[in-house]
């Protein structure tokens, strides 16, 4: 099977967008139409999510039908009213015998500071979203949740770099897939983990455009933390972070098994992340398991982290300029 890198190509996938390229923000529907078993690792110190407590173990429903990736911060939790009105109209849900009741868990980052703070994803653009979802390779860079992101903001958006939604995907074995979709709005940099160097993150102030592959000037985040200006700061930076992303696979998991995933690809994000799952940062990653074929977990979640770093990277280098903000597309 030919891959796209694109977590559409675990088969029972699809990906929609909506956004308010004015308002720089957006919403990233994960759809599984016929349902898929579901895990969930929450690392950040302040998440924002609805419909978790049920993808643990002990608890009842097996399947969702999709997942919700938005910005808007809490208010962008909303869009998530809208997916479901998109699945109940397409009968597609949790049959409790008085209705189908369509699972979709959610999580939002912070996008309010850049754009406009009035304009928030609700349930009409949840449904544009669910709407438009396909198994083409979705767009990546400044689109749905992705439209208001930023990396680096240790100093608020003043020195930050434009961040978005990246996907990639890996064959890791017996035609075992894993694909990642993730949005990117850390409260650190973003690392390059073959050679340590920071793509993107909190700049020095210096004037001049972010160059790919180019010696940028970033200031460094874990060395400004150590600072006496940087740790004066911490106490008031910016709460406004999140990385929050869905690995899709096509072996067979039970939710216990989907979680062990979920939280070894939150190696990724510590692989490309610097700091990551810190107390201002909401970090949240879903999985979800659509097939039937046989994987080891360890082997999975191992490459389910490499997916997820792959994915960050891509989330940074496709991120055009935006909200005065430069960007590395």
């Amino acid at each position: 099977m030919k891959l796209n890198n694109s977590i559409t190509d675990v088969r029972g996938i699809e990906v929609g967008h909506a956004q308010d390229d004015q308002a720089l923000t957006g919403t990233t529907v994960i759809l599984c139409r016929k349902g898929a078993v579901a895990g969930v690792d929450v690392r950040g110190g302040a998440p924002g999510t609805r419909e978790t407590d049920l993808l643990n173990p002990i608890n009842l429903v097996q399947k969702v039908h999709g997942v919700v990736l938005s910005g808007g911060s809490a208010f962008g939790l909303d869009a998530a009213g809208g997916v479901m009105r998109y699945l109940e109209e397409k009968r597609i849900g949790f049959n409790t015998g008085a209705a189908k009741v369509p699972i979709v868990p959610s999580a939002i980052l912070y996008d309010l500071n850049l754009g406009r703070a009035d304009v928030r994803p609700d349930s009409e653009m949840g449904y544009r979203a669910a709407s438009s979802a396909s198994v083409s390779a979705p767009t990546e860079g400044n689109v749905g949740v992705g439209t208001g992101a930023s990396v680096g903001k240790m100093f608020g958006l003043n020195l930050a770099t434009k961040a978005g939604v990246g996907t990639a995907s890996m064959d890791v074995g017996g035609g075992v897939i894993v694909g990642v979709l993730v949005a990117v709005n850390a409260f650190g940099d973003v690392i390059d983990p073959n050679s340590g160097a920071v793509i993107a993150g909190l700049r020095s102030g210096k004037v001049g455009p972010l160059r790919v592959g180019g010696k940028e000037k970033f200031a460094d985040t874990l060395s400004m933390m150590k600072k006496p200006l940087g740790r004066g700061i911490l106490g008031f930076a910016s709460r406004a972070n999140t990385v929050i992303g869905v690995v899709a696979t096509n072996a067979k998991l039970n939710k216990a098994q989907a979680t062990k995933i979920a939280q070894m690809a939150q190696d990724g994000i510590a692989r490309t992340i610097r700091p990551a799952h810190t107390m201002l940062d909401g970090d949240v990653i879903f999985t979800l398991s659509t097939g039937t074929r046989k994987a080891d977990i360890s082997v999975l979640g191992a490459f389910a982290a490499e997916v997820m770093a792959e994915a960050i990277l891509r989330a940074v280098r496709l991120a055009k300029p935006a909200g005065g903000l430069p960007g590395l597309g």
